[in-house]
């Protein structure tokens, strides 16, 4: 069990996934690999985003489909091990290799990053 402490809250974590890009968000990073979005070396090229008009179309999907709750615990970390442990939970890849899906989702995002190594920098 991994305890790594987030230094921003919740509320920007959460805000982060809707609004930032798949440079800095693991899960917009496998939703856009799911959609089929092309991601791209952007910037010094370091970076990988699926581009301005990819992670708008990323932000419209999310905003129509993906819903987030959650509940309050003192150590959150023990219950995440646990949920992911005992749910079907095919986006995770933290903790998850018992799950079928985790193979082919390491896949396919280790594709998509090698495609964007192959492409020219994107503005």
């Amino acid at each position: 069990m991994a305890n790594r402490t987030s230094t921003q809250n919740l509320r920007k974590r959460v805000r982060y996934h809707y609004r930032g890009n798949a440079a800095g968000s693991t899960l917009r990073l496998t939703l856009g690999c799911l959609l089929g979005l092309e991601l791209r070396r952007v910037g010094s090229g370091r970076r990988m985003t699926f581009g301005k008009a990819g992670e708008a179309t990323l932000t419209q999907w999310m905003v129509d489909n993906a819903r987030v709750c959650w509940i309050e615990r003192s150590e959150p970390w023990g219950l995440e091990s646990q949920l992911i442990s005992q749910l079907d939970l095919p986006l995770n890849l933290d903790q998850n290799r018992h799950n079928p899906f985790h193979a082919r989702l390491k896949e396919l995002r280790a594709q998509a990053r090698q495609q964007a190594r192959e492409l020219p920098i994107s503005s």
